[in-house]
């Protein structure tokens, strides 16, 4: 049961490595409308894998209490053990690529939020919700 669910996982987060690499090269790119279209099947692929991360900690929780006083590696299989090193493994490449991925979404986000601010003046002070002064809302000069 556990290797089956781990091998499970580890294939759902083999899939969002990939469209998250993807994710990348389309940003660098500029194919943004690209982007859009995986946001689905990501959130399909997230809400398997965090269903199938909460039977996994079920499972090893009921192990775990079943063999009081010992480790992890002792209870499990070597198989299991394998699968589990395997499911560390794929969770590190993934958080690597994941921090590739926000760098990128960071700049972008900075990058319109600069264009925002020059094109429009915004007016407010202290804690007042900073609003456009419409004399700024591209002005024409002939």
């Amino acid at each position: 049961m556990i290797t089956k669910q781990l091998k499970s996982a580890i294939e759902d987060i083999d899939a969002l490595v990939a469209l998250t690499k993807s994710d990348i090269e389309d940003i660098k790119e500029a194919h943004h409308d690209k982007l859009n279209n995986r946001l689905v099947e990501k959130d399909r692929l997230i809400g398997s894998f965090e269903h199938k991360k909460t039977v996994l900690n079920t499972e090893l929780l009921k192990l775990t209490l079943a063999h009081e006083g010992k480790s992890i590696d002792q209870i499990l299989s070597e198989e299991e053990a394998n699968t589990l090193t395997q499911f560390k493994d794929k969770l590190s490449s993934l958080k690597a690529v994941n921090k590739e991925y926000a760098k990128f979404v960071a700049t972008i986000s900075e990058f319109y939020n600069s264009l925002i601010d020059k094109m429009f003046t915004l007016e407010g002070n202290g804690y007042e919700k900073n609003t456009l002064r419409p004399a700024t809302l591209f002005m024409v000069s002939a």
